[in-house]
């Protein structure tokens, strides 16, 4: 069944564009065409979702399967929560619109440890029952012949979080799916295709998908006594091994949202994996052997990316950067072809010890991207310990490179509570800042600048640190230091991690299957991702409810208080306790992600020592047990040479040719703001090569004029847009390129061109034409007296309405000067015409005005249920 989306969006839903799909570049693939279907479902509202590259690329890699269709779905926002339960609607899939009860298999994305509460929060706008368990005796198949018959699709997850450890995620997952899915899920889907073939039952499905490399089914398994995890069927593995997959970028480029996301930008992955061997990260740590992208490779899908989606920035995406050799080459490669296309590129978190001028050099130009580093520590004696590669000169020369590029705020991640800080490592944060003020400072130039993120140290599986931990109270009284030393310092604004987060991290994360029951109650109290932002005290407060309630408060306490600090200095007893601690199973021994746990052991003593092992990928081999036929080796690709310099982005700023462009706005485009709106125009001009003017100055912007906002939810059939351009074209064959980039939804009426010395669009407007479509709230069956309301507003000289500016001065306004014309078209449809005021100096009588003296007038109450704007009239 489709769901009428526009019916559930009513004014109190917030950015409803987020629920509507049908953005550009998504498939679409007729529902009739698949023999199995998917939804990858993300538990995060829709601007971080499609934000997801890896969401994109598994997306877009079902969507080229034959006889499979993959759609989509977002956490909904609160807002549109509340009302999917008012109005009993299951949660659907944002391109068919679909319910994800229709489907046959949702995917849910797991990254982070307390985002499970999320996934249990949509299953259950969806219909379907919680567990594995609920759903063991239902079909995953629905029958056609009977479609009261109940189903319930099959539920698994994927992403770090998951591989790392997913048993106290057991409960509620038909299965998982270990490490990279860019081949796995393809797997899977093959074997769905058959299984629904033969009409088997969920047990034998899921029988049949245990057999796949990668898949982990927890129902096939059980607890010990100790926590770790054994098989109890005959035909099951051991252990289950993660996938390891190449990076594919000509999967990456995405769909064009017509909201603004997290990430509005093309992201290219350009290495998967990282050898560097930082003891404390477990992305590091998951994702070997490093696995680098062919430069060509890369240049081509950002070439054709930007030139499909039409945005103006892109990023390359690694777990380091700045290891992928070939990105001051890629980089330079790439700004130079879209030289003429004022595009940006931005990288994420790079390593200090890498970053030189010739990566200053791609990351500079109209638009220069923010600059971030992550020394860790704030000694060397630490980024020893926890295997970081870097020296206090290299951390100098790197910022004073960035500094000498132009940069003048940099963003630093440190981490405090690592094994084996003293107050002395500590206190280094700030003196390392302080250091690096003093030596990157020239005359004329403002002091550099220091945004700090400083956050807890919270232990993950796979790490050589899995078997630490620090207490609750120790984070505190080491933040209290650090604020004191940072009190007195200028230029340094720094952010700390809630120590409480980091607890809940660590319970949750190192946690098993008992902490099944701890999730799903810690859903029931509110403990929804957005409870974290809202309200701290309360998500702790249901969290920490749930572990009491389930028996668990004793292990909690444990982990706030340090229950395995490790370094210390020991004697041969403790030294003893400590080896039997090692030994000790873990509830993730049965994942085998390809390191060797004796290594891990090995690594963790070597730390004690602040030994440090050299990176595989440059140097010799640490041994660590991934690279072989499972996993596969390393790929480092030598770095072609660096082109020269073409030069930055020159904005042409010359008006040839103005056109002006009327258009309207229907259907699902009302609920698409302006500043959207203006960016799809952007894009839409990019993508058909039009040659658009920009403005001058350090931010050139394109010469784009929308006329006045329309309210959200209105439709329109008389918007007005300019565009200026840089050369002049044929009137015909600019209307064709533009409509090519644009939807339906916004159809384009006439286009006249104007003269460049015409005044601006918005001081041109001067009325606006509207159709509303009103509901009166009146005593029943009392006869609506409409003729008679509207001569009695417009024979009424003075309707008076107290306008408050920004600054919060108030005026007293007569909005009957502002109404021109006002008549009723249609009694029975209860629908009116005015012609009001529109202009840029303030004076615009809109539609909720209207109402409001429409009110005042007759002392009756309306509801409005429909907004049409006719048409704009400008200056004749």
């Amino acid at each position: 069944m489709n769901v009428a989306v526009e019916k559930l969006i009513t004014p109190e839903i917030n950015q409803p564009a987020r629920y509507l799909g049908q953005e550009l570049g998504a498939k679409r693939k007729p529902w009739e065409s698949a023999v199995v279907r998917w939804s990858l479902t993300y538990p995060e509202v829709y601007e971080v979702g499609v934000s997801n590259l890896g969401h994109v690329i598994l997306y877009n890699i079902l969507n080229t399967q034959p006889r499979q269709l993959c759609d989509r779905a977002y956490l909904p926002a609160p807002d549109f929560s509340q009302k999917l339960r008012e109005t009993k609607t299951p949660l659907f899939a944002v391109e068919s619109r679909h319910f994800l009860i229709d489907f046959d298999i949702l995917g849910f994305s797991l990254s982070y440890e307390l985002g499970a509460t999320n996934i249990l929060e949509m299953l259950d706008l969806a219909g379907i029952p919680l567990t594995w368990e609920d759903r063991q005796n239902y079909s995953v198949w629905g029958d056609p012949q009977n479609s009261d018959q109940p189903h319930y699709p099959l539920i698994f997850a994927g992403g770090q979080t998951a591989t790392s450890n997913p048993e106290p995620y057991a409960d509620f997952f038909d299965f998982i799916a270990l490490g990279d899915g860019e081949e796995l899920l393809p797997e899977i889907g093959l074997v769905l295709e058959e299984c629904k073939k033969k009409g088997l039952d969920r047990k034998a499905v899921l029988l049949d998908l245990a057999q796949i490399p990668g898949v982990y089914v927890p129902q096939f398994y059980q607890m010990a006594e100790d926590g770790s995890i054994h098989p109890k069927h005959p035909d099951v593995p051991a252990k289950i091994l993660r996938r390891v997959a190449a990076p594919m970028p000509a999967y990456s480029i995405k769909f064009v949202p017509y909201v603004q996301t997290v990430h509005d930008r093309l992201v290219i992955e350009v290495r998967r994996g990282c050898t560097r061997g930082c003891r404390f990260c477990q992305p590091g740590m998951l994702t070997r052997p490093a696995r680098d992208v062919e430069p060509e490779d890369v240049i081509q899908a950002v070439e054709k990316g930007m030139k499909e989606t039409g945005y103006n920035e892109f990023s390359l995406l690694s777990l380091s950067c700045s290891d992928y050799l070939s990105l001051p080459s890629v980089g330079m490669e790439i700004k130079n072809r879209l030289k003429d296309y004022n595009v940006s590129l931005s990288l994420p978190s790079q390593r200090v010890d890498r970053f030189d001028e010739n990566i200053a050099n791609i990351l500079g130009g109209a638009r220069q991207s923010g600059l971030t580093f992550a020394p860790e520590a704030g000694t060397q004696r630490m980024r020893d310990i926890i295997n970081k590669g870097l020296t206090n000169e290299e951390l100098l020369t790197g910022v004073k490179t960035a500094f000498e590029q132009g940069w003048e705020k940099i963003k630093l991640y440190f981490m405090i509570g690592l094994p084996g800080e003293t107050d002395g490592d500590v206190l280094g944060i700030a003196e390392t800042v302080a250091w690096l003020q003093r030596e990157c400072s020239a005359k004329d130039r403002r002091k550099l600048n220091f945004n700090l993120t400083i956050s807890n140290f919270t232990p993950k599986p796979h790490t050589p640190f899995q078997w630490h931990s620090v207490s609750t109270t120790e984070f505190q009284r080491k933040q209290k230091l650090l604020r004191q030393e940072f009190r007195q310092m200028r230029g340094v604004k720094v952010n700390f991690t809630d120590v409480r987060i980091s607890a809940m991290e660590d319970f949750v994360g190192r946690g098993d299957r008992r902490l099944g029951p701890v999730v799903r109650r810690a859903w029931e109290l509110g403990a929804g991702m957005d409870s974290w932002w809202e309200s701290l005290d309360r998500a702790f407060g249901a969290w920490t409810q749930a572990i009491e309630e389930a028996g668990l408060s004793w292990k909690y306490r444990r982990v706030e208080s340090g229950e395995w600090n490790l370094i210390e200095e020991t004697g041969n007893s403790q030294e003893q306790d400590y080896a039997v601690l090692l030994d000790q199973p873990l509830p993730w021994d049965h994942i085998d992600s390809g390191i060797d746990k004796n290594w891990l052991k090995e690594d963790l003593k070597r730390a004690l020592e602040a030994a440090i092992v050299p990176d595989c990928s440059f140097e010799s081999c640490s041994h660590c047990g991934v690279c072989g036929t499972d996993f596969g080796h390393n790929i480092v690709i030598k770095s072609p040479p660096i082109p020269q310099f073409a030069g930055e982005f020159i904005p042409n700023t010359q008006r040839v040719q103005r056109l002006r462009v009327g258009f309207g706005k229907l259907g699902d485009m009302a609920l698409v703001g302006h500043l959207d709106l203006f960016r799809l125009f952007d894009r839409a001009i990019r993508r058909a090569s039009i040659p658009l003017a920009f403005t001058g100055g350090y931010r050139p912007n394109p010469r784009i004029s929308i006329a006045f906002a329309l309210p959200l939810g209105a439709t329109s059939s008389g918007e007005i847009v300019d565009f200026e351009l840089t050369e002049s074209m044929n009137i015909e064959e600019f209307r064709q390129k533009l409509a090519q980039g644009l939807p339906d939804t916004i159809p384009l009426y006439q286009i006249q061109e104007v003269p460049l010395d015409l005044p601006s669009l918005t001081d041109a407007v001067e009325k606006a034409e509207y159709y509303l479509t009103l509901n009166w709230i009146g005593k029943e069956n009392a006869i609506p007296e409409w003729l008679n309301w509207i001569n009695a507003v417009k024979a009424t000289s003075e309707i008076l309405w107290e306008k408050t500016t920004k600054s919060g001065k108030k005026n007293i306004i007569n909005l009957r000067e502002q109404l021109f014309e006002l008549e009723m078209i249609s009694p029975e449809d209860q629908r009116l015409r005015y012609v009001g005021s529109c202009r840029n100096d303030g004076t615009q009588l809109r539609p909720e005005l209207m109402i409001k003296m429409l009110e005042q007038v007759t002392g009756q109450e309306f509801q409005v249920l429909q907004i049409h704007r006719q048409q704009l009239l400008t200056q004749s």
